[in-house]
């Protein structure tokens, strides 16, 4: 049989999916609202084939930069060479959905300023900063209540 090299070539287990996720689309994925700027992870949902992105475009993560009422485009930069392309796909809104990614940055942004206004109304100064885990302090183990036990091999003995 010939090899194939078509669109969705060796795609079988990338567009697969999940358990307890086949069937009809959740109405609430057309109800996410998208505006321009926002980050996007790229997940094609094979229950819609309309609109599906490139299999290289799978799980790759992008800003929109443009909003119609069934899709977005999303920009996507694509290693090619030695360099960095910008690539502008359309994409439905059922093969997307918002990135997680910058989520721990913003909520340290939010603790960062709610420690800071705690310590301004107290008149403290605090650090923000995240500081790296240094190495532990020296320590000796004390031997009063540890004696040392002496380990030695069993004798073997046959059960014949």
């Amino acid at each position: 049989m010939p090899h194939s090299f078509g669109y969705r070539a060796r795609t079988r287990d990338m567009f697969k999916r999940k358990f307890g996720e086949k069937g009809m689309i959740k109405l609430s994925t057309y109800l996410i609202a998208y505006r321009v700027g926002d980050i996007v992870d790229i997940k094609a949902n094979a229950a819609q084939q309309k609109g599906m992105p490139h299999k290289y475009y799978h799980g790759r993560t992008g800003i929109v930069y443009n909003v119609t009422p069934s899709a977005v485009g999303v920009i996507v930069y694509k290693v090619v060479g030695n360099r960095y392309i910008e690539k502008r796909v359309n994409i439905r809104v059922e093969h997307i959905r918002h990135s997680k990614c910058r989520q721990e940055f913003l909520d340290r942004v939010k603790r960062n300023h709610d420690l800071h206004a705690e310590a301004k109304a107290k008149g403290e100064r605090v650090t923000l900063k995240r500081i790296p885990l240094l190495p532990r302090t020296a320590h000796v183990v004390s031997t009063a209540d540890n004696a040392p036990q002496t380990m030695v091999p069993v004798r073997y003995e046959t059960t014949i």
